[in-house]
């Protein structure tokens, strides 16, 4: 690799952690070939990247942006007015960052961006989490030369000569919990002989999931379940005097591979992120996509797993009846998780951060040639 020209790379996505992470991952795998590079984030003024890109030792620049709300408000009266002002900000941070490439990983914040990057001829590169293509990724596909895709059949969305099929970066401390068993018991005070069920709800907490999951403690008790359960910050007062040993409440996972490492069947929502480290994670798993969603991204995210026979998928509406028969029909079918579980191992796609620097690689080394 050559490193003596110092690269500079902009870098914009954010909104949720489901755009703010692989952004982050990704610059990370650049910052390890290129360690003298640049790198300047940019993200919605009022949204959690201001907060999580400069706690990774990033420095981030905001945009007055919002998305389009779907009915008629204040907050869309003023869309133009900011889409303008988020076009002239991003002019000037172009032009005095001068960057050599540009990534977008989704979000609001990245369209003005991007935008103004292509019509400068600066290389850009998306990233699109979901298998249902964004608002923002779709309007910018027909400016940017590399489209890095999480699912195949992207070419419903986006020009099939730009895709790369890379898959979502994730957390490197997730590619070897096998190993971590015994520490993860030990760390969540498990007994080893025990089943246990580990609930994810997202960080802020899933109301649905935490209502099944309640509904059933008295047969995950009756059956001597252990349970890891993630409620959120916006139901920890609910919930959290619930935990009793083999029950254990949590707001906030601080140790999501020793989460992982300890279960051995896994509920949760399916962000983008979140199947994406499951697949790594490899254990089987039951989706209850949020149907409150745009586009409804997470359905169609689980569906695209659970269609391959590699997870079950159980609709928020057909929740109430069927979800603790379906925990306990996977808890007594071994032969069932471990099918699920080999056949989701053979979707992860554990180099995406890697061949997506692959990919911005080749953006500047043919730049630099014209």
């Amino acid at each position: 690799m050559k490193t003596e020209k110092t690269y500079r790379f902009i870098v914009s996505g954010g909104g949720t952690g489901g755009h703010i992470y692989p952004a982050i991952a990704i610059a990370n795998e650049l910052k390890l070939r290129y360690p003298k590079a640049e790198f300047l984030f940019v993200g919605a003024s009022d949204r959690m990247e201001m907060e999580k890109v400069p706690q990774n030792g990033y420095k981030i620049e905001g945009l007055w942006i919002a998305g389009l709300q779907r009915k008629l408000t204040l907050k869309n009266l003023l869309f133009p007015l900011k889409l303008v002002s988020s076009l002239l900000k991003s002019r000037s941070i172009i032009k005095k960052f001068q960057p050599d490439a540009a990534i977008g990983t989704g979000g609001y914040a990245s369209a003005p961006l991007l935008k103004v990057a292509s019509s400068k001829n600066i290389p850009c590169l998306i990233q699109e989490q979901n298998s249902h293509a964004g608002i923002t990724n779709k309007w910018l596909s027909k400016n940017v030369a590399t489209i890095c895709t999480a699912y195949e059949g992207m070419e419903r969305f986006f020009p099939s000569e730009k895709i790369v099929l890379t898959g979502n970066p994730v957390r490197q401390d997730l590619l070897d919990i096998a190993s971590k068993r015994a520490e993860a018991q030990q760390y969540f005070k498990l007994d080893a002989t025990k089943k246990t069920i580990l609930v994810l709800g997202g960080s802020l907490g899933a109301r649905k999931i935490n209502e099944l999951v309640d509904g059933v403690l008295p047969f995950l008790k009756a059956e001597d379940i252990q349970l890891i359960w993630q409620c959120g910050k916006l139901y920890e007062d609910k919930y959290i005097l619930k935990s009793d040993g083999k029950i254990q409440v949590h707001t906030f996972l601080n140790r999501m591979d020793l989460a992982y490492a300890a279960s051995d069947i896994i509920i949760s929502r399916a962000g983008a992120l979140s199947v994406s480290e499951l697949c790594i994670v490899g254990k089987p798993v039951v989706f209850i996509p949020s149907p409150n969603v745009s586009e409804d991204h997470q359905t169609k995210n689980a569906l695209a797993i659970a269609e391959k026979g590699a997870a079950i998928l159980l609709k928020e509406s057909e929740a109430d009846s069927k979800f603790q028969s379906v925990v306990s029909d996977l808890l007594k079918d071994e032969l069932l998780q471990k099918k699920l579980s080999s056949t989701i191992k053979k979707l992860a796609k554990p180099n995406a951060a890697k061949d997506i620097a692959d990919e911005v690689d080749k953006l500047i080394q043919n730049n630099h040639k014209h």
